[in-house]
């Protein structure tokens, strides 16, 4: 059991150090530190003084290869990130509340786990699906307080409400599972929060790569048991530096854009007798396509399209990464972003041509990287971010001129992270 007080006399010692070196890297140590001590005293001053505080964290997440495939049971290649929700949290034999630094706080009864309209959208429609899940699974979950502080940017692709399902997640497992819950479980119950409750379609591949951690290869051939695998891979042995870049669009709005993808691309796997692309090819797409051009729209055809060529492609980067590579790597990166932005067509809003920050963003990528990097859109797109792959000693140039076009600390350049949610401790994670 642990105090307020006596966590900041660990933190300030020094003496969760290694954990927080093993999370973010020796260089971060400080900061690191300073936002579990602003959580502790966020906690304090909203919940008064506690008598076994935990401290918590889920990371964001980026998303390498498969843009848009895990929805039809396909694969992707996605990697957990340095930028993080951190918690000061206590079990109580109260409600769920959560305090969020900024935000109104959210209270969900433990005994009320219908989905609420009024809530849709909104943090307490996460928390609610996330006990309801629980309560579904036989798993234990109950009362808590927590107070948290994010570096995870809303809107900008690297997933804030994954790392927030999954921070919980990670919170109900320590507090009333003995944290035995495979962390697959913990991303499935995710998914189903922010599916179910908060309103928003999704697959699996954000939550699993915040829940696991690490650079993580995903198939989703079978989703109730997604296949996991972890590829050997440094990329600073390429000589590489992954970054993304906030281009600021307004991604305001833009649900039914991205229920639009997996619903088109559904259609046409319906047209040809299955229920997920992943179970046909584009073979037998080709074979039928004018009636099938005819029922669904072009638009539908060329996102299928997009997905049996980006469902290949991510075996064939994992290959290249495991061969060290680099060059079939960036090709292979390129070549994603080529089929997002002209079959996907998740770059900007179909309702406002006019506003194409994230295109802006690609074409001043290509400009400054040419061959020896590669750049391509981030996660759902519409807004949020575009991913670089940006060679180390030309990251503070290319940072230098894409915050002078989109602003201050618009680019970010990021570590994988090796571990996904997690609770903290003085001596190790």
């Amino acid at each position: 059991m642990a105090t307020a007080c006596e966590w900041k006399e660990k933190l300030t010692a020094g003496e969760c150090d290694r954990s927080l070196a093993y999370l973010y890297g020796e260089d971060a140590v400080a900061s690191a530190r300073e936002r579990y001590i602003r959580a502790v005293d966020g906690y304090v001053a909203a919940f008064g003084e506690p008598h076994d505080l935990h401290l918590f964290s889920a990371p964001g997440r980026t998303e390498i290869g498969g843009n848009h495939t895990d929805h039809n049971r396909g694969r992707t290649l996605a990697a957990a990130v340095n930028m993080d929700i951190v918690a000061a949290v206590e079990a109580t034999d109260g409600d769920m509340v959560v305090q969020s630094e900024g935000y109104p706080l959210d209270r969900v009864s433990t005994t009320a786990l219908d989905p609420v309209s009024e809530e849709t959208g909104r943090s307490a429609a996460l928390i609610r699906g996330l006990a309801a899940r629980f309560a579904q699974n036989g798993w234990g979950f109950g009362g808590f307080n927590a107070y948290t502080v994010s570096s995870v940017p809303k809107g900008s692709g690297l997933s804030s409400s994954a790392a927030y399902e999954v921070l919980l997640a990670t919170v109900l497992n320590a507090l009333y599972n003995g944290g035995k819950l495979p962390d697959v479980e913990l991303a499935k119950a995710s998914q189903f929060a922010e599916s179910a409750y908060f309103g928003k379609p999704c697959g699996l591949l954000d939550q699993t790569a915040a829940a696991v951690g690490g650079i993580v290869a995903l198939d989703f051939a079978d989703p109730e048991n997604p296949i996991v695998t972890r590829p050997a891979v440094d990329f600073d042995r390429f000589g590489l530096t992954l970054c993304v870049v906030d281009a600021h669009a307004d991604h305001a709005d833009l649900t039914d854009e991205y229920a639009a993808i997996p619903a088109e691309m559904k259609a046409v796997a319906a047209k040809l007798g299955v229920t997920y692309l992943r179970e046909t090819s584009a073979e037998a797409l080709l074979d039928k396509l004018a009636p099938i051009r005819a029922e669904c729209g072009d638009r539908a055809v060329l996102r299928a399209l997009h997905f049996f060529a980006e469902d290949a492609r991510v075996p064939q980067q994992v290959a290249a990464l495991e061969a060290g590579d680099g060059a079939a790597f960036l090709a292979l990166v390129k070549e994603s972003g080529h089929s997002s932005f002209e079959y996907l067509q998740n770059v900007y809003p179909s309702k406002t041509p006019a506003a194409q920050a994230l295109s802006l963003a690609l074409c001043l990528a290509q400009r400054e990287l040419g061959e020896s990097g590669a750049w391509r859109v981030h996660g759902g797109g519409f807004g949020g971010t575009i991913l670089c792959f940006v060679p180390t000693e030309q990251v503070c140039d290319f940072t230098e001129k894409m915050e002078r076009v989109f602003g201050k600390d618009s680019c970010r350049p990021l570590r994988i992270r090796p571990v996904g949610g997690a609770e903290l401790t003085a001596d190790g994670m």
